[in-house]
């Protein structure tokens, strides 16, 4: 076995995406979203849904692989597998896929992710109910933090964004900035939740503060909608109907002392700014023979602006401290040296878990966004934090 065929470099690709509308009250089931997203991107890759045998989900996706594949009438299903926590797992569901793929479990993979975010069961919202049964064991630290109110990802991130206050002098304006860029974005975006309300500073910094220092525009979206793409081999890629955009490289980690649970025990590490993405960042740069420099566009998982903010640091765009500078240059604009999140992500466009950062990814790759860089040929797509995470690159077949 030679090193190469250890690599899966460029050995896959994207070939069909699809998404649904996004809104606030979808009045449909997560399989009916499912299954519309899904049949979208089979046909945008001039497919049939008879020539997908594998499928991957999220963990927190309540649509089962066996819903969608009754759903979709799949008779050659030979592969099915899932992936999270909740938002670090698009990345890991197209690892999965690859390698399925390369493993030859499965020729052609269907990754989803489905959710009604806004008007069923919504993320962000505080809550005690499954926090609270991780009381008395079961793994988790949540416990440590439930009884004093901790409950939601917002007021944890929030206190991450009063550290790096703290440490480096980030300012609320420059947290602004990434909310204002996404916007932005999404006002370019005719299918963008936020596509006619616009935002400028003066609007950001006389919004309510809902967890200090983050304010209503720091909030991703809740979202009902759902977002799908079909993934093959190169070699099969050529003959699908849309250009095939190339997996370049996908990486997954932690770090030494994670901590178990969801969100909230990463606060315990001795340094709570130690992410997960300083170590995807080298495994993934390593993996694409590429490092930042070679990044054209970026889609950031963008729970909170914040969350932003430490990965432009963690992926080597700036240095640690620098991010909040980094941010309000301009550098993350359309005309910028990094333009980020062009179809307005979490912030401004919809909140489907990470999955719609692949979508728009895949558009930048064919030259099909709303807010298209020109010439761009790499793309990093980033996964969910803090506690484990993943990135991919994706890169414009030659």
């Amino acid at each position: 076995m030679t090193t190469r065929d250890l690599d899966h470099r460029d050995r896959c690709a994207i070939v069909g995406a699809g998404r649904t509308d996004y809104s606030s009250r979808s009045g449909r089931s997560v399989l009916s979203l499912a299954t519309e997203a899904s049949l979208a991107a089979i046909a945008d890759a001039g497919l049939e849904p008879n020539d997908v045998d594998g499928i991957v989900r999220c963990d927190f996706d309540v649509v089962a692989h066996n819903d969608l594949a009754h759903a979709l009438n799949l008779p050659n299903l030979s592969y099915w597998g899932a992936s999270g926590p909740g938002g670090s797992a698009p990345s890991g569901m197209m690892a999965q896929a690859v390698g399925a793929i390369l493993s030859g479990q499965a020729t052609t993979v269907l990754v989803y992710r489905s959710m009604n975010g806004r008007s069923g069961f919504r993320l962000g919202k505080g809550r005690l109910q499954g926090q609270a049964g991780a009381i008395g064991g079961n793994g988790s630290y949540e416990e440590f933090f439930v009884p004093y109110g901790l409950v939601s990802p917002g007021q944890m991130w929030a206190m991450l964004a009063q550290r790096h206050m703290h440490t480096y002098g980030t300012t609320q304006e420059q947290l602004g900035h990434i909310a204002i860029t996404c916007r932005e974005r999404a006002n370019a975006n005719p299918n963008a939740q936020m596509a006619t309300r616009g935002l400028s500073l003066d609007d950001y910094l006389s919004s309510p503060i809902i967890s200090t220092p983050l304010r209503l525009p720091d909030y991703c979206l809740e979202t009902d909608g759902a977002c799908a793409v079909v993934v093959t081999s190169a070699a099969r890629s050529v003959d699908t109907d849309k250009p095939p955009v190339l997996i370049r490289a996908i990486a997954q980690g932690a770090v030494q002392g994670m901590q178990p649970g969801l969100a909230s025990p990463a606060l315990m590490r001795e340094d709570p700014l130690s992410l997960p993405s300083v170590t995807v960042a080298k495994r993934l740069y390593q993996r694409a023979g590429m490092g930042p420099e070679d990044i054209d566009v970026a889609q950031f998982y963008d729970c909170f602006t914040i969350t932003v903010l430490v990965q432009l640091e963690d992926y080597g765009f700036c240095q640690p401290g620098e991010g909040g500078p980094f941010a309000a240059s301009g550098a993350i604009g359309k005309g910028g040296s990094l333009p980020i999140n062009t179809s307005g992500g979490n912030l401004s466009d919809g909140y489907i878990h990470g999955m719609s950062h692949i979508v728009e990814g895949v558009l930048q790759m064919r030259g099909e966004s709303t807010s298209q860089v020109p010439d761009a040929e790499t793309c990093l797509v980033t996964s969910g934090l803090p506690i484990i995470t993943g990135a991919m690159i994706l890169r414009k077949a030659a």
